[in-house]
């Protein structure tokens, strides 16, 4: 089975062809960040405008990298949330337009769904029960994946994201965006425990980062007023521990009361190297095997949503062309 993927839910225009839900022929992604670091984060509206300009020829080119002429696509697979509206409307619009076409099934897929699905591509899939804590600029949740594949959630962030307190930190820092591995990168030179930064614990599996994000910049307000003078990379890598430690403790706990022995990281912020170090570190400890896409799979793209569309396919979710974009989470499906 060969399925076409689409994502534009952010500021990535991609495509991407994959056999059988697992290998990856092709994986083409158009970034925006050079557009929206002029404005230290992304403009929804420039967004759309530069999917629209796109995302023909991120298609034909991953069509082209994989060796195959669009007839012989067995379906499309496209997000349809959640994301930004417009960009959303651009993917899914030229989605429709190919399973018309084409007389080919379009299958609609939730974003996060398909970041799970970041940990089956490869020679080394995850297999269910495990738990799967997802972290990206615009989401922090944690899931259990059942032997059915049904997926539950844990908990998820009250406010803010874990990777949008990334950003916002590396904006008053005055690092470029995207601040993910800004941080990342200016952590490495800092002392993570120079200053004591709150761990917004809330609920027992769910998240909190906006206190963390707001006592990050009273900090440097203070400082700032007061003349004193602070390390950059201090302020960088104690706020990435503090995110670190709530985002590790949770995640383990998680499989000691479950007594699921089977972690999966996804999304953007899994490319964290410190988040990567200390799940690699507790998940040795506590007896847990531990899966991380590569990179490229943990950021936006569209082989992972080709990579969900095809288990969708199987159970016969197809979806009619009447299918909208939907902005929110909404529920998740059994895989």
């Amino acid at each position: 089975m060969l399925i076409l993927g689409i994502e534009t839910s952010c500021d990535e225009t991609a495509a991407a062809v994959v056999r059988d839900g697992r290998y990856v022929l092709s994986n083409i992604i158009a970034s925006q960040i050079d557009v929206h670091r002029e404005y230290g984060g992304v403009v929804p509206e420039i967004a759309s405008r530069k999917h629209i300009e796109n995302i023909g020829r991120v298609v034909d080119t991953a069509l082209r990298e994989a060796d195959t002429d669009k007839r012989q696509i067995d379906a499309v697979a496209v997000t349809s949330g959640p994301g930004l509206v417009g960009a959303l409307l651009v993917g899914l619009s030229y989605g429709k337009a190919l399973s018309f076409a084409l007389n080919k099934p379009l299958i609609g897929v939730n974003h996060i769904e398909g970041h799970i699905c970041a940990n089956l591509l490869g020679e080394n899939p995850v297999s269910p029960p495990f738990i799967c804590l997802v972290v990206s600029g615009g989401h922090t949740h944690l899931l259990r994946v059942s032997d059915n594949w049904k997926i539950e959630v844990l908990g998820r962030t009250r406010d803010d994201a874990a990777g949008e307190a990334f950003d916002k930190t590396a904006r008053a820092l005055g690092l470029p965006y995207p601040g993910g591995p800004s941080i990342d990168l200016l952590a490495k030179q800092g002392n993570p425990n120079a200053i004591p930064f709150p761990r917004a614990l809330s609920d027992e599996a769910g998240f909190s980062f906006s206190g963390l994000k707001s006592a990050v910049l009273n900090y440097l307000n203070k400082q700032r007023m007061m003349g004193e003078a602070f390390s950059q990379a201090d302020v960088a890598a104690s706020f990435q521990k503090a995110v670190v430690d709530v985002l590790t403790d949770k995640a383990i706990a998680a499989c000691m009361k479950l007594n699921i022995n089977t972690l999966a990281l996804a999304g953007g912020v899994a490319s964290n190297s410190a988040l990567r170090k200390s799940m690699r570190m507790s998940c040795e400890k506590n007896g847990i095997t531990l899966f991380v896409p590569p990179p490229i799979y943990c950021t936006d793209n569209a082989a992972m949503i080709a990579s969900r569309g095809y288990f969708r396919w199987k159970q016969g979710k197809i979806s009619s062309l009447d299918l909208n974009a939907n902005p929110d989470v909404g529920d998740f499906s059994e895989m």
